[in-house]
């Protein structure tokens, strides 16, 4: 197929593409976790001492025996296998932000040759996957194979259903043979167990006497693209790459602000319509979706859930979206930045801390003056991003995410805290020796008796900060799309561990002095406040002012590439933050940095050999066809006496040329390995060849402008977020 037949046949087919037909989707009541094995299956099917011992280990960790895990594993199976389901798998969360699994059948075979099933405890404690291709960091020599999974009963097994048929998937981590985490899940259980463990500490010296396990929830919205496969199938870039490495903008972008909450696009409705009623049967909790601000863009974003089941939630929702848009003609883009020139993609992770005695501790109700426990775990998290602001970079970090953080539209490299007027004020006021009232937000009356008066918020809310409290929990807003949500939270769990330890320890000095407990905290929260306010900031944060005053005043780090914020994972303060919180040991650590650098020089070399071989067997050649074309009807013309303007010619040529031979200096760039350390490896992918690959784009966008569009052999930004 010609270059441009392969676009105008995508455009045919889309535009003549038959609806799918519209289902009345089933009641939530009915299909709501109907293929999860969750408390409330077990309680139907298990007896009462081992639905007991379930529940205890799900609700608080506790260790559970064999046999009550044989007990289990033949429920399960007896529940998975009514349901149609031969196949189960441990999956798990290596460390490259993908979902593994290895699918084993519930057969064996008896000595007559019978074929039965059978799964055991044992089977479903533990598996074993060859784990020696997976990115390990140098936790083990190449010889060293052995990898185990181990089932993590505190969050729940499930059935994912395909068109190719169900497997019972059983939620795992995942470790080496000599017992380093190689997964996301282990390091963020052991960030809650930190977490519990110091908020516990705080409570009690606060006079707190029942204290349930503390734990983070998490709520994360996902933005993600929708194009049609037609076009998809046409763009290497987005194949390989999953973002688009040429094109030029078109006249219309996202400048009249029209899709942003506009009206669902039919065909994109009923592709949500069938994700959702996946994500409800597995017990996922969506709430809400809408378009986003780019053409193209839409954003789902669930109910709050304990961290470690909203991340094994998250994962399974990036697995659905892609699976789901698949079987409806699109591909879901969920890379940071897919289109230049619009809006790229986040994840913001809403997060919080709190457990059934006292509730949500990140929550300042209507007098959070008062509310002293608030206070002090607000003020922990203060600490924590002013201490490790560099930490929170690093988990956010990846050559993806780099396109998007700084630009008018994500949260700048910059951690600060926004807190807003009434809470800042709060803060400011127990700094400087005096604590204020603080101020409600007042009745918001529009005049209109047909709108009901409601109550302000006492703050507004920053776009622009990566860090920002909105009323019961802090969202982290520089999370990128394509992220684990594990990554961040273990930052999150591990920071504010190590705060509120700092803050039971000033504590217990003040107490044993004679300090009533609430003086005490105050006493705390003040020499918190001294220490670390630099961080706190309400004003936009894209202004020049604030990128200097961040910096050079107030001491902040400005991390603008993944090259800049990763090598502080090797940070001594870090370290010493993970190790001493037990969540990761330093080989641990220093195998993510290994493993995360890894990551962004391969996609740096993939998009940059994805360059080199795009421009140089697509777009050049459509370029030097349409010159053949111009010289020779110029040609026929002059024979006639009729002169024409040879300017789109002189100009064709020289953009070609000054493409290939920023092509020959991006392959020799490429082709540069002889590096001193990792480091100076990533500051060269950061700086030499994305400049190098940016200089190719230039000329090949150029060149989009002038070339025949009927020779054009990519398909076009307006056709891929505009042709629906």
């Amino acid at each position: 197929m010609s270059r441009n037949q392969a676009r105008v046949q995508a455009i045919s087919q889309i535009t003549n593409r038959t609806p799918k037909a519209v289902t009345m989707p089933e009641p939530l009541s009915k299909i709501w976790a109907s293929d999860v094995f969750n408390l409330a299956k077990m309680e139907q099917c298990l007896s009462k001492n081992a639905f007991k011992a379930v529940k205890k280990t799900v609700q608080t960790g506790a260790p559970l025996d064999a046999a009550t895990a044989d007990v289990v594993a033949a429920a399960m199976k007896d529940w998975a296998t009514g349901k149609g389901v031969k196949f189960f798998s441990h999956i798990f969360y290596p460390m490259t932000n993908a979902t593994a699994e290895k699918h084993d059948g519930f057969i064996i075979t008896n000595s007559e040759g019978h074929a039965i099933t059978e799964f055991t405890g044992s089977l479903l404690i533990k598996g074993e996957p060859d784990g020696s291709s997976f990115p390990n960091g140098s936790l083990r020599m190449t010889n060293a194979a052995r990898g185990y999974t181990a089932w993590d009963p505190t969050s729940p097994a499930y059935i994912m259903h395909t068109e190719n048929g169900s497997t019972l998937m059983i939620p795992s981590v995942f470790m080496s043979w000599t017992g380093e985490a190689l997964d996301k899940k282990i390091p963020l259980l052991r960030s809650n167990s930190a977490l519990d463990k110091a908020g516990q500490r705080v409570l009690a010296l606060m006079g707190e006497t029942e204290i349930a396990t503390l734990n983070a929830s998490c709520g994360a919205e996902q933005e993600y693209f929708l194009i049609d496969a037609n076009f998809a199938a046409s763009r290497p870039d987005l194949s390989m790459a999953g973002r688009t490495l040429f094109g030029a903008s078109p006249a219309k972008g996202q400048q009249f602000d029209d899709h942003y909450f506009a009206a669902i696009p039919e065909r994109v409705q009923v592709f949500m319509q069938d994700l959702e009623d996946k994500l409800y049967k597995l017990g996922i909790p969506a709430k809400t979706h809408h378009n986003e601000v780019a053409p193209g863009q839409f954003e789902i974003a669930p109910y709050y859930e304990a961290a470690n089941i909203a991340s094994d939630h998250q994962q399974m929702m990036m697995t659905l979206l892609k699976l789901t848009a698949k079987r409806h003609g699109f591909v879901c883009l969920l890379h940071e930045k897919p289109f230049a020139g619009v809006n790229g993609s986040g994840k913001h992770v809403n997060w919080s801390v709190g457990n059934a005695t006292q509730g949500n501790l990140l929550d300042p109700g209507s007098t959070p003056h008062d509310n002293i426990n608030f206070l002090l775990f607000c003020g922990a998290v203060i600490r924590g991003v002013h201490l490790y602001g560099p930490l929170l970079r690093a988990v956010i970090a990846s050559a993806s995410n780099d396109h998007r953080l700084g630009a008018n539209e994500a949260p700048p490299a910059i951690l600060s805290v926004y807190l807003g007027d009434q809470l800042e004020r709060v803060f400011n006021d127990i700094k400087e020796g005096k604590l204020l009232k603080s101020e409600v937000g007042g009745l918001m009356d529009l005049g209109l008796s047909q709108i009901l008066k409601f109550e302000r918020d006492p703050g507004d809310r920053n776009r622009t900060s990566p860090f920002a409290f909105t009323g019961n929990r802090f969202e982290f807003r520089a999370v990128g799309s394509s992220a684990s949500v594990s990554g961040p939270l273990v930052a999150m769990n591990t920071m504010l561990a190590d705060s509120l330890n700092w803050i039971a320890d000033q504590l217990e000095v003040e107490l044993a002095a004679g300090t009533n407990v609430a003086e005490a905290a105050i006493k705390v929260i003040k020499v918190l406040m001294e220490k670390h306010s630099n961080v706190i900031f309400g004003g936009d944060g894209y202004s020049a002012e604030w990128h200097r005053a961040a910096v050079e005043d107030r001491g902040l780090k400005n991390l603008p590439t993944t090259a800049d914020a990763l090598p502080y994972l090797r940070d001594e303060a870090i370290v010493k933050l993970f190790s001493s919180t037990g969540v990761f040991t330093p080989v641990e650590l220093e195998s993510r940095f290994e493993v995360y650098s890894e990551q962004y020089l391969l996609a740096i070399e993939v998009e940059g050999k994805l360059v080199v071989d795009m421009a140089t067997t697509s777009i050049y050649p459509a370029a030097v066809e349409y010159l053949s074309q111009l010289t020779t009807t110029s040609s026929a013309m002059s024979s006639l006496g009729i002169k024409l303007d040879n300017s789109v010619a002189t100009a064709v040529a020289n953009e070609a040329n000054a493409m290939m031979a920023a092509v020959t200096k991006l392959s020799a760039a490429l082709a540069v390995h002889d590096f001193d350390s990792t480091e100076a490896h990533m500051q060269y992918a950061a700086g030499t060849l994305r400049s190098l690959m940016l200089e190719v784009r230039g000329h090949a966008d150029a060149l989009e402008g002038l070339v025949a569009d009927d020779l054009w052999p990519l398909p076009k930004y307006a056709e891929m977020l505009f042709v629906r």
